[in-house]
């Protein structure tokens, strides 16, 4: 896969997780899919960590964009 391709295909799991917004649900909804929010949020950063891991084993930083 192309790279313009991968970038816009993590902006649109960016913006999925935008959507997220656990604050809405109430107490009985947030336990009953707390097992599966955890487990999609342990993936999530695991597959983060690796990316940037392997940017910075390539020499690179990986930095946060400086606020407009």
């Amino acid at each position: 896969m192309r790279s313009n391709e991968l970038i816009t295909r993590l902006r649109a799991a960016v913006s999925a997780l935008v959507d997220v917004d656990v604050s809405g649900w109430d107490d009985v909804a947030l336990n009953d899919h707390l097992a599966e929010l955890s487990a999609a949020l342990c993936e999530v950063d695991a597959e983060l960590s690796r990316v940037a891991d392997a940017v910075r084993a390539r020499g690179f930083r990986v930095v946060e964009p400086v606020a407009a």
